[in-house]
């Protein structure tokens, strides 16, 4: 995006194209992590490796954060399996072709058998306050829709077209239940998780005849650094782990080892849905206060 970015978002970072790591060989299988630096991504990226999967991790991160990324590329590597980094707006058409196709010229056809979505980059604003400043704008909302939803789209596409995934091939894209409810200041962010799930379903119809699933991943209240830009953060962290049956909040952990299960080719009829790894959370209802 080459506009200023809104002061209330998800994420910050540069936008250079930058590779760390590499990839030898190409026959092994590998996952693709859009938003591998913290969070979700990062555990997936993780649990993924321990699994045997090479990974390649998109990011977007100011130098403050590449020491960490470091890290992350590290921790993967020590599983046995290689990794390689791009710091790069996911946004970015431009960058994700030249990503695609770096990709597409070092392994085989079909071995990225996992594309995971949890980008985080959107506009926190009631869409109607106080004053037009305080109001989401059209940029705002379209800038969220891009990042949070549509990118799934175009790296789906992608992917495909350069025969890069195939019979086999996981999709996963992390939703949330501000997909069907509403939080204050949410809103943006609200209609991309359900706009999300929607191009899930519709990638589900389009891609079964490549042997592809699709489905979304509802967790439950987590505490991450995107959690912690939502306003009434710490609100939703006590009354999640009030109601969750197991007394604790969803930890990224729970959710990736979820998805290595579900990457199994077991799991091939089971696409076009919202699942729910959240530990029951989503269906107890108001719990009295134990302490």
């Amino acid at each position: 995006m080459t506009s200023p970015l809104p002061e209330t978002t998800f994420g910050a970072g540069t936008t250079s194209l930058s590779g760390e790591g590499s990839l030898s060989h190409s026959g092994a299988k590998s996952a693709l992590i859009l938003g591998a630096s913290s969070g979700f991504g990062e555990a997936a990226a993780l649990e993924f490796a321990r699994a045997g999967y090479d990974i390649f991790g998109i990011h977007l991160d100011r130098r403050a954060g590449l020491a960490r990324v470091e890290e992350i590329r590290a921790a993967i590597e020590a599983e046995g399996v290689q990794a390689k980094f791009f710091n790069i707006n996911a946004a970015s058409p431009e960058k994700r072709d030249q990503v695609l196709d770096e990709i597409a010229a070092g392994v085989e056809p079909g071995s990225v058998r996992v594309l995971m979505h949890s980008l985080a980059f959107g506009t926190l604003k009631p869409f109607v306050g106080a004053d037009a400043a305080g109001s989401m704008t059209m940029e705002q909302m379209d800038m969220t829709l891009t990042v949070m939803a549509h990118s799934l789209v175009y790296w789906a596409q992608g992917l495909v077209r350069r025969r890069l995934m195939g019979q086999g091939g996981r999709i996963y894209a992390m939703t949330s239940s501000g997909g069907d409810r509403v939080i204050p200041s949410y809103g943006a962010v609200s209609a991309a998780k359900a706009s999300l799930e929607s191009h899930c379903r519709q990638l589900a119809l389009e891609l079964a005849p490549h042997g592809i699933t699709a489905n979304s991943i509802r967790a439950g209240v987590t505490d991450t650094p995107a959690l912690r830009k939502i306003p009434g953060a710490q609100h939703m962290i006590e009354e999640a782990r009030q109601q969750n049956p197991y007394g604790r909040l969803t930890t990224p952990e729970d959710v990736a080892r979820c998805m290595v299960s579900l990457a199994d080719e077991g799991t091939a009829w089971m696409t076009g849905n919202v699942i729910r790894v959240d530990g029951g959370e989503d269906f107890v209802g108001s719990m009295p206060s134990t302490g």
